[in-house]
């Protein structure tokens, strides 16, 4: 059975480590989960919840929690939030509302790789992506944007999709990377982010 070792990691990585656990197996088969976190686990509990998975058994271990998770069949209809507290000041929220940038969609789509290719290579990383609207073809089809995404979460960037406009365009089975998130994703950042970028 695979173990996914979470302690210690912030917000909303315990939620990701377990994602990518789970893809990586079949329905019916099952992980187990560490934890060191309350909020971890509350998050945990939502997005079991929201995608159909199951949570047979939580054993507390001092501070730390141990998690038995078989996968499910498929995504339920319940909306699901990831609560991260915040850890010192978020400087930069990014809401990508489109799959390309500026009105020309050839072009936007050449000029918006570009800008994440550069964000990469100059290491100027936003504290959390959302993607809305078509935005969210970029996080689930787009298999030339998915690896530059990988390696932002992989820097510590969080990276949400909206899960009313994954429902809507179809594509809640396609996410390939980050999180599935609701309005107060974004909402919580604005108020509480110092910037705001929106691309669309």
């Amino acid at each position: 059975m695979k173990e996914v070792d979470a302690r210690g990691l912030p917000c909303p990585q315990p939620v990701i480590k377990t994602k990518e656990a789970l893809d990586e197996i079949q329905v019916g088969e099952k992980i187990r989960v560490l934890i060191d976190s309350e909020v971890s686990l509350q998050n945990i509990q939502k997005f079991l919840s929201a995608q159909g998975h199951k949570l047979l058994s939580t054993e507390k271990k001092g501070e730390e929690f141990h998690l038995l998770i078989e996968k499910g069949e498929g995504i339920s209809s319940e909306e699901y939030v990831i609560s991260c507290p915040r850890e010192g000041e978020k400087n930069l929220l990014v809401i990508v509302a489109s799959d390309h940038m500026g009105e020309d969609r050839e072009l936007g789509k050449i000029l918006l790789k570009g800008f994440f290719e550069t964000m990469l290579a100059q290491n100027l990383l936003p504290d959390r992506i959302f993607f809305m609207n078509t935005g969210v073809k970029l996080t689930t089809l787009d298999e030339t944007f998915i690896p530059l995404l990988k390696e932002l979460e992989k820097r510590g960037v969080e990276i949400f999709s909206c899960g009313t406009c994954l429902k809507y365009c179809n594509l809640e089975k396609d996410l390939k990377v980050g999180l599935r998130g609701g309005t107060d994703t974004y909402l919580e950042a604005l108020f509480n982010f110092k910037r705001t970028l929106y691309i669309r």
